[in-house]
């Protein structure tokens, strides 16, 4: 069976079958068994041949491989060939015998000279019977690549296997993969079984099979049986039953959550077909988390809301995680029991609980701290419950490793240890205060020491590791000099950090800088990456969706990678995707081949989710999910149609009409542009009116008026325009389809979540037209037309925060309570509140008339925020708009950002309350403000 042809369709087609019995009929299935069953621990599969080479009596099938830096053949004989043991081991051929085959493992060869010396006809029978095939078996090696697995998953092949060793035991992964169905579906705890089993089994990859249960006898009793290599495996089978067979739906609580109300009662389950449904992994591991991501999204959570992330990933088949909360408090433990550094040093060093991020890759030091002990101790016992619970599931949770940032007291401390102070990064006045943090050089010899004493304080606090660490040096900190040899040896030291406290460790690595900093050409690309050796080094490939560098790379010159999808920056709301790139690329990364090398391998060991924020646009990630388990490319317009009647729990023609259209719109951007939320509400324009051209131009589309584009462009660069992918008439079309069906699925929640954000897209693209106006007027010098439209602005986010209301997913009230929750004192609590008011409006240092370079880089489209910031902050530039008319002066732009900083720091130390819970009809609500706003505008109909 082609491993190709594993994974199922909705209604799957592709079955599990016991492996057959030998005989003359399945030597190809045999064929294929024998060579998963024959691994080592530098290659994790051989290539499959076409049928048997019968013509060699003595053999029932021979196999051969490019390995690491030597060349692989397996053979493998019948029982009752003319053989013995003695005769095999004198060729340097591993084997074991069972009663029907000698099952060799593979056999290494340093070169193709010494396995075609060995087989040559000088050497002793029977190996010299193979020199007439050695062409036979190399074509065959080249050309079978598609039914083979990747080099790269080879090179990592001792770390998986390592792994599966110290997993954690199958009663426990069970255990833990119960907890999380009694979670989900409490009313079906009884009505699903589940059962460890080996790879083996799985035909030697990670896999869920889906069967029906041998003891079913109706409600009360398992009706599905659903067996995984892992706990992570079983949970997502168990999801994908749900998914493809019951048409339920999974998602974050903010962006609607889950609808389960199409799963028919214990006793009535449908039922698969008998010889049950095999799904595997293409690739062995499924990445999720960015190294921002704790800042945007988690800095808040308790541990009932990690539970339910954890559980999140384990239903959509995440098994690589970054585990990176706590890490402050090992990071105390090391810095003054080991180094000397005092209270006062690591105040000054670590960040506030909502920029610790940013702090940890050397970007700033101190802003927002200092951090309590209270809040260091209580992140330290949350990781633990983090990692256990990531483990019982069988998860390989991702730690964190030394990358140089050391706090400033090393320079007294340690004066000849070669220390670099960085430059400034996004601080208004280079205030040392806040920015130029220190790094260790990793030649220094007190690099490796530090790397050690942190690897090994983490294996001894938690107990265990799984071996593999993030370590990113450059994250927006480019090297000093483009020496490739020089960059190889820090490439050399910062795994040497990891290795001397973990003799297994392997280092993963964001590929973000190669994306973003045109320093990385290839030699300093090559120098980095070869600097490790091979299998112990992972690149993420960050950015894949839109700029992947595999493809560009020779696939990271040879180095393993995962192909991982960022879609979204700082957590800002946004209606945005690339369902195609989505659907295809990780399927083209696992099945590309690598021209450079010689066997032409695919180097991908991987699919991965490495957005900076969660809990949006759940349209993608739920596809995105689903690809660590495809084996194709996904038919997008198919599978669309399928979403809606998942996430609404029935099938509506005209939503799926609508979403149709989304395709086709929001979620095909191909333009190339970094989707960063530039929309006027919430990043609005600190710029003089008088620099920003207006060129509109209005178009047709379907014989239907469409918004006008506009072009803003500023000077002196200060203001970045709008992304505008899509024609944003064919989204309010979509949207006047979304309210048709508000009477039919008012009642789904997560329905009103989707009718809420797509009234919310299509409002905000409307808010940056109404801008445009409001410059053009300036510009024309009338008066009136400033003061219609801005008071139409104004009114318009009020209305915009009335809207978001509706929905809990929108709501500012649980990001600042969140934050005072996990506060000992009031003192913390005011702390904390700052934290989160400032990383989400104007974070790093400002001065009374100059706003901080990363204001609004966090901004949110949240009820309260609007209303209480956004909206009165565009009242103060049209009032100096109405002003400079009035009184015939230029715009006083200095007073404006004066008054713009001032009404920001109030806002970020003041205390008032915002709702935690919706309040609203968001289908009454998005009819209205259609009728209001978009009807005229887009040539539609009243509803």
């Amino acid at each position: 069976q082609s491993k190709k042809a594993r994974i199922t369709e909705p209604r799957p087609k592709s079955h599990y079958a016991p492996p057959a019995q030998h005989s003359a009929e399945n030597d190809t299935a045999l064929h294929f068994k024998s060579s998963k069953q024959s691994r080592n621990k530098e290659t994790r599969e051989t290539h499959a041949f076409p049928p048997p080479l019968h013509q060699f009596n003595a053999f029932l099938t021979i196999f051969c491989l490019a390995g690491n830096r030597r060349f692989f053949c397996l053979f493998l004989f019948p029982a009752s060939a003319d053989l013995n043991d003695s005769q095999l081991s004198s060729h340097n051929v591993n084997f074991l015998r069972t009663p029907d085959l000698l099952l060799p493992s593979l056999t290494p060869f340093p070169s193709l000279q010494s396995f075609a010396m060995a087989t040559s006809p000088s050497s002793p029978p029977p190996l010299r019977l193979l020199l007439p095939a050695i062409s036979v078996l190399l074509l065959s090696c080249i050309f079978s690549s598609s039914e083979s697995a990747t080099v790269g998953v080879g090179s990592i092949s001792r770390l998986l296997e390592t792994q599966d060793r110290e997993r954690a035991p199958p009663s426990v992964q069970v255990a833990a993969a119960r907890g999380v169905l009694r979670r989900l579906l409490p009313s079906h705890s009884s009505s699903f079984d589940f059962r460890i089993v080996s790879k083996e089994q799985c035909g030697g990859e990670s896999c869920f099979i889906i069967s029906n249960h041998p003891n079913s006898a109706g409600p009360g009793t398992p009706e599905i049986l659903i067996s995984g290599a892992t706990g992570v495996e079983m949970v997502a089978g168990l999801h994908w039953y749900l998914k493809n067979w019951c048409g339920a739906h999974l998602s974050w609580a903010k962006t609607g959550g889950d609808q389960l109300n199409s799963v028919p009662q214990p006793g009535y389950l449908p039922r698969v077909q008998d010889d049950g449904v095999l799904v595997q992994r293409p690739v062995p591991w499924n990445y999720y988390q960015n190294a921002v991501s704790s800042s945007y999204t988690f800095a808040w959570w308790d541990w009932k809301r990690w539970e339910k992330e954890i559980d999140w990933m384990a239903l959509h088949g995440i098994n690589l995680p970054l585990a990176f909360t706590g890490q402050e408090a090992i990071w105390q433990k090391v810095f003054q029991q080991k180094f000397n550094i005092t209270k006062a040093g690591l105040d000054d060093f670590f960040g506030g609980p909502a920029f610790l991020a940013w702090s940890r890759m050397a970007n700033l030091h101190g802003w927002g701290g200092p951090l309590p002990q209270s809040w260091l101790d209580q992140q330290l016992v949350m990781q633990k419950k983090i990692l256990e619970r990531m483990y019982e599931l069988g998860m390989t949770p991702v730690l964190p490793a030394f990358s140089g940032n050391v706090p400033a007291a090393f320079i007294d401390l340690f004066p000849s240890a070669k220390i670099m102070r960085l430059g400034n990064w996004f601080s208004v006045e280079s205030n040392p205060k806040w920015c130029c943090t220190y790094l260790l050089d990793a030649t220094d010899p007190l690099f490796v020491e530090i790397g050690r004493a942190f690897i090994e304080e983490q294996i001894e606090v938690y107990g265990r590791t799984s071996h593999i660490y993030n370590c990113d040096n450059f994250d927006e900190n480019t090297p000093p000099v483009d020496d490739p040899e020089y960059i190889s040896s820090l490439g050399a030291a910062t795994f040497k950090g990891m290795q001397s406290g973990d003799s297994d460790a392997v280092w993963l690595m964001q590929g973000w800088l190669f994306a973003y900093d045109p320093f990385w050409k290839p030699p300093q690309m090559k120098a980095l990456l070869h600097s490790v050796p091979l299998g112990r080094l992972v690149v993420l490939d960050l950015y894949a969706e839109v700029k992947p560098i595999w493809s560009i790379s020779e696939q990271f010159y040879g180095v393993p990678y995962i192909w991982c999808m960022l879609h979204n920056f700082a957590g800002n709301v946004e209606m945005y995707g690339l369902l195609d790139s989505v659907a295809s690329g990780p399927i083209e990364a696992h099945q590309s081949e690598n021209s450079t090398m010689a066997m032409q391998h695919p180097l991908a060991v991987g699919v991965g989710m490495s957005m900076e924020g969660i809990e949006q646009n759940p349209i993608v990630y739920d596809l995105m999910s689903e690809m660590a388990f495809q084996h194709k490319k996904v038919d997008v317009k198919a599978w669309i149609d399928l979403y809606s009647t998942r996430r609404y729990g029935k099938s509506v023609p005209l939503v799926q009409d609508a979403w149709n259209i989304l395709y086709h719109t929001v979620y095909n951007c191909t333009d190339g542009a970094y989707d960063k939320n530039r929309d006027v509400i919430v990043a609005f324009p600190d710029v003089d009116p008088s620099f920003i051209s207006t060129s509109l131009e209005s178009y047709q589309n379907n014989d239907k008026p469409t918004l006008r584009r506009s072009i803003l462009q500023q000077d002196s660069g200060s203001y970045e325009r709008p992304h505008i992918w899509y024609s944003p008439s064919e989204v309010i079309s979509a949207l006047e389809l979304f309210i048709r069906c508000g009477d039919e699925l008012s009642g789904s929640n997560t329905y009103r979540y989707d009718l809420v954000d797509l009234t919310r897209q299509a409002l905000a693209k409307y808010a940056n037209e109404l801008f445009l106006k409001i410059t053009k007027s300036y510009e024309l010098k009338d008066f009136n037309g400033v003061a219609l439209h801005s008071r139409k602005f104004v009114g318009l986010v009020e209305d915009l925060d009335s809207l978001l209301s509706c929905h809990e997913g929108f709501l500012l009230g649980p990001w600042l309570e969140d934050a005072k929750q996990l506060a000992m004192d009031e003192e913390q609590a005011k702390q904390f509140e700052w934290n989160a008011r400032t990383q989400i409006t104007m974070w790093y240092d400002n001065t009374d008339y100059e706003a901080s370079l990363l204001r609004d880089y966090g901004n949110k489209y949240w009820s309260g925020l609007l209303r209480d910031y956004y909206g009165p902050r565009a009242a103060i530039y049209f009032k100096y708009l109405l002003e400079s008319l009035e009184n015939e002066h230029s715009f006083r732009l200095k007073d404006w950002r004066r008054e713009w900083i001032k009404l920001t720091n109030e806002w970020q130390n003041s205390r008032g309350k915002f709702p935690v819970g919706s309040n609203g009809d968001a289908v009454y609500l998005s009819r209205r403000l259609y009728e209001k706003y978009l009807k005229n505008h887009s040539g539609g109909v009243a509803l």
